[in-house]
Formats: C-alpha cells, structure tokens, sequence
C-alpha cells in the first residue's frame, strides 16, 4: 500500500494532517491513516481512543467550515475518512489547500474564488462585468440567421441569463458582446516545424461567436477543398468539419475564462490540436469526460447559447460525436486531460493525405494492404533507394505509414 492522491500516511499525530483534510474536502475526498510510517509500515498509536479525540478536537477547532468527516479504527491504527464537501472552501490558518499528486497544496488566487463561487452556487459568468456599455451586433445577425430572431432586446437578453440580480450586465452577457476584455483564440498553421508559421491569426475582446465562425473560416480555408468529378462538384474535408466545429465549440463552453491566456489551435499537415485552458470542472473525473458522462457544465449561460445554435448538441456528448466523426477512418482523435488544460487532436483522414505526387505513390501502393521493403517500394515505383527512403521517411514524420523489423528485415505500412 502505497500513498496517493487520495491516500496518506502519517506515523505520529501533528497539525500537518490539518492541510490534507482541508484539501480531500476541496476535491473527491481521500483517507489519512494514523499509525503507519511513509513507507506503509505499521506503527501503531499508544492510547487509540484518546488519537482519535485529539485528531477530532484539532479539526474542528482548526478548519472552516467543519469538513464532513468519520473515524474507524484497524490494526492499532486510526484511519480517517474526509468526503468531498458541499460548502467550499474548507479554509485552515486562513488557507485552502488542494492535492497534487501525494502533496497538499496551497490553492492560488483565481483557483480559490472559484471554489468561493462554487461553494455559492455561482458560476464566472454570472459575476457582474465591468463596463456596463455592451452592444450586441454579431449576436443578433447570429441570431436572425440561426434562430429567427428578428431583434435583440432587454427581454430576450434576461431570458439568456445575461444580467446579475442587480440588473447589471453580467461575465456571459460580456463574452457574446461585439466588444469585451477577455482572452480568446490563438490560431497557427504551421509549415514543417514550429519554427515554419504559414499563417497566424489572434482573434480577442470580440464576441465568442465571431471567435467561433472566424476559426471555423481558417480550418475550411486549409482543410476543405472542391474536388470535380464528372459532372459533379464535391467538397473533400481533409479532417471531418463536424468533429472540428464540435472541438472548437466545447472548447469555448468550457474553458475557465477566468485565466489571461488564449484556447490555442495548432494546425499542422497532418492534425489539428485545440488546447483549451483549464481542466475538467469539480465531480468530472477524466473517465467520465472520455465516455461522454459530463453533466456537470462549467458555464451553463454559455453552454445553453451554443445549444440553442446547435453548435453543441446534448451535453456531455461532444467526445462521443467526435469520435463518430472518425468511425469510417483508420486514424482517430485522441484525448488529453491535464490539471490545466484539455487537449483534443484531430488528425487528417487516412484517406486523405497532404503529400507529396511522389509520396502519394507510396500510398496508393502500401494500399494493397501487405507490407514492403524500402527495395521493393523502390524497385516497384522506379525510385533511387535514397529517394523511398527519404520520402518514407517523410510518411513517417507525417504519420501515414509505420514500420516494423529493424533493418534489412524492415516492412512498411499504412496508419
């Protein structure tokens, strides 16, 4: 047995422990066990009875509000149960404190008025703006063309949650508006390396719907193209238009917009990653977030806007229909969750490559499903051996082809 997030150890009884309950009761709760060293040995207490009484006194003369805690007794041992707590922040010495990894840590600033938000049933949005002289331009023509609404007015506004109890515009009501003080999308279209910048556009303080169409313009321009066939006029998206627009909009719904920092979309060859800043909101573990069990929104007015636009469909089911997206492709997205932030990758069709005519070559022939040596595909397509190496090795950096042996015994295949 080991110590963990959710598990820690303590040989003696000292005010130390004080951190850890006050960070299990941040978040998903944990255990402290009394009586066992670091290494999870066994040590025992002298007087259980008395430990206990002590480690109870010293918590609820010590953390504000009183945590939601029960005791049980093993082995000469007391193992302390902290559940996760209805009424954050639980404050020790004036502090709150979270976990990170084994360590119990001091949460910053913006993390804790979030929780003091949290702990009053209030969201970032819904805090009252600063500067009460918004317009809704963008908003409204948003709206008469998706919705039907001819006009913006006072009603329709206090309908969507933009105003505080005060009557004053509020967080959300700032965010659609044609002007605002908040960060938002940093878009990049990269060449060969991230040293190669082709194309660059930093879209902010405007409303996050002209942020939302103004990043769907960009990927159209690099990742959908017109092919003629016949008599016919097709249009070839390189990624899947609809898992893009659903990354983008979840990125917008349910990023913290309380941090000074932009949702990044890296758009390369042969993917496209969308980080957004902040992770998951409180009770969502990543498992859940993976498998489309999401129900708790981090910015419901926003959430609920988006909805109406069906630029989201049910909540909790964009990694889902992202996923459906690459259901007919041999390539799919992946998933990062960290404590600061979520990305989402999305790579180019496996059927549709940006390549080169010569790499393409190597494509189409890998398309037959078996495995070739760098002399056959050589041999096959009249190609130097230094030229299939090379291009191979392009494939390789590109993500379109993998390899197995070492090498004379070397195959390649198609990804």
């Amino acid at each position: 047995m080991k110590e963990n997030r959710h598990l820690e150890f303590k040989e003696d009884i000292s005010r130390k422990f004080l951190k850890t309950v006050s960070a299990f009761s941040y978040f998903e709760g944990g255990k402290i066990i009394f009586g066992i060293n670091d290494k999870g040995e066994i040590c025992g207490l002298h007087d259980i009875d008395k430990s206990q009484l002590a480690i109870e006194n010293m918590i609820n003369d010590s953390i504000s509000p009183k945590p939601d805690f029960s005791f049980s007794q093993e082995n000469g041992t007391i193992v302390l149960t902290v559940k996760e707590g209805r009424f954050k922040p639980y404050f020790y010495n004036g502090k709150a404190y979270r976990r990170s990894d084994t360590a119990s840590i001091e949460v910053d600033h913006i993390e804790l008025t979030r929780l003091i938000l949290e702990g009053s049933n209030l969201n970032f949005e819904e805090l009252p703006y600063s500067n009460q002289n918004l317009t809704f331009k963008y908003m409204e023509d948003t709206f008469r063309k998706h919705l039907f609404v001819s006009s913006i007015n006072n009603d329709i506004l206090k309908t969507l949650g933009f105003f505080d109890d005060n009557l004053s515009y509020n967080n959300a009501a700032a965010l659609f508006a044609d002007n605002n003080s908040f960060y938002g999308i940093d878009m990049a279209r990269f060449g060969e390396s991230i040293n190669i910048i082709l194309d660059r556009e930093t879209v902010s303080g405007v409303s996050i719907l002209e942020q939302y169409d103004r990043s769907v313009s960009l990927f159209e321009k690099y990742y959908c193209y017109e092919k003629i066939e016949g008599f016919t006029r097709n249009t070839v998206e390189l990624i899947p238009l609809e898992a893009y627009r659903e990354a983008l909009a979840n990125a917008l719904v349910h990023r913290t917009w309380d941090l000074n920092t932009h949702i990044r979309i890296a758009m390369y060859e042969d993917r496209i990653e969308i980080t957004s800043p902040g992770s998951l909101p409180n009770g969502v573990k990543t498992e859940d977030y993976l498998n489309g069990n999401v129900s708790v929104l981090r910015n419901p007015i926003i959430g609920n806007i988006f909805f109406r636009l069906k630029y989201i469909e049910q909540f909790g089911t964009g990694v889902q229909r992202i996923r459906n997206a690459y259901s007919s492709s041999t390539k799919k997205p992946e998933f990062y969750v960290s404590e600061n932030l979520i990305k989402v990758v999305l790579p180019v069709l496996s059927d549709n490559y940006l390549s080169t005519d010569d790499e393409q070559k190597i494509i189409d022939l890998l398309k037959s499903g078996r495995p070739f040596s760098s002399r056959e595909i050589a041999e096959s397509l009249s190609f130097s051996k230094d030229k299939a190496i090379r291009l191979l090795n392009s494939l390789i950096d590109k993500k379109y082809i993998k390899t197995s042996g070492n090498n004379r015994s070397t195959r390649y295949y198609l990804l």
